[in-house]
């Protein structure tokens, strides 16, 4: 019998959870739905991550609104994916701050991306008729910025290429807290579709060496202590290694991507097949792994086409 494509499956509501984890700093979290970063400044907000529509935006602006009425004045998108960035404009801020490198993935691939996501998590795009258009960022940078929000320090970064070509964080100096987008998930699957897998370990090194206190990932609980932080670091790099070394091994014995496939869930399965997202993901990540592995090092772009050709090939 073949899987429900991708997380058409997955209909039952989260339960939302907004978590303090410094003064001012907020994530906004949902049983691994995609996470936001709230950082409350003396003039204003910033908010890490929109959602995938208004409607979804509304209820990160309801949670804000109980801790602070200062204007939202930012919005960080840590990379392109639709389910991140198409909820901007609820916000009505006054920037929408991303890398040089995730505009151009926008520019390259945004709608394609929308039409794939949209396919893929219907639960998600809740109202999606509500959406304006791609999402476009009004200020860019190569690899960081410095943003003041009145006296408190806000530093957004691009470490390196890893789920994405364009990834940044955002670190606030005086709490020590991160939030760290897909770079980083806690105890959900990492979605590797666009991912650059060799660079991505190097890019969680540069994380780690920052020693942060807290940190939002992507998907997954806020960590509120520096060896949560550690264990989720190491997660992260554990299931990259298996998946990339299993994937890598296949390719150089000549095996077809199937078996790759197979290969690899005897891999994971015992140590990841609980985390969140974890088959929805498993054949897009084996798909980009087995490109990699091949050379072909700029990921291909995924369309609503070709997300259904490669799960029925792979989870017919």
């Amino acid at each position: 019998m073949s899987k429900a494509f991708a997380s058409t499956g997955d209909t039952a509501p989260k339960a939302v959870s907004f978590t303090e984890l410094g003064e001012g700093l907020y994530a906004f979290t949902a049983q691994g739905d995609p996470n936001s970063g709230v950082i409350v400044g003396d003039d204003g907000v910033m908010v890490i991550d929109a959602q995938a529509t208004p409607r979804m935006a509304e209820k990160v602006i309801a949670r804000i609104r109980q801790v602070t009425d200062k204007p939202i004045r930012y919005v960080v998108l840590t990379h392109y994916h639709a389910v991140r960035v198409l909820g901007a404009s609820a916000y009505r801020a006054e920037q929408i701050i991303a890398s040089d490198a995730t505009r151009g993935l926008i520019v390259e691939r945004g709608q394609e991306d929308w039409d794939s996501e949209y396919g893929r998590f219907p639960r998600l795009f809740e109202a999606a008729d509500t959406i304006p258009g791609l999402t476009w960022p009004t200020l860019t940078f190569v690899a960081r910025l410095v943003v003041w929000m009145g006296k408190r320090r806000v530093e957004l970064l691009h470490l390196g290429r890893g789920h994405t070509a364009g990834d940044i964080v955002a670190w606030v100096p005086d709490s020590r807290v991160m939030f760290s987008g897909d770079l980083v998930e806690y105890h959900s699957a990492c979605y590797c579709g666009d991912a650059h897998l060799a660079d991505w370990p190097r890019t969680l090194l540069a994380i780690e060496s920052m020693a942060p206190r807290a940190l939002v990932p992507g998907r997954g609980e806020a960590l509120r202590r520096p060896e949560q932080v550690t264990e989720a670091i190491h997660l992260t790099e554990e299931f990259l290694t298996a998946l990339y070394g299993s994937v890598t091994e296949s390719v150089a014995r000549g095996l077809s991507l199937k078996e790759a496939f197979a290969r690899v869930r005897e891999a994971m399965d015992p140590r990841f097949a609980g985390f969140a997202i974890y088959e929805h993901c498993l054949p897009f990540n084996v798909a980009r792994a087995y490109d990699e592995a091949r050379g072909i090092h700029h990921p291909r772009i995924w369309t609503a086409e070709r997300d259904r050709q490669m799960w029925a090939e792979l989870q017919g």
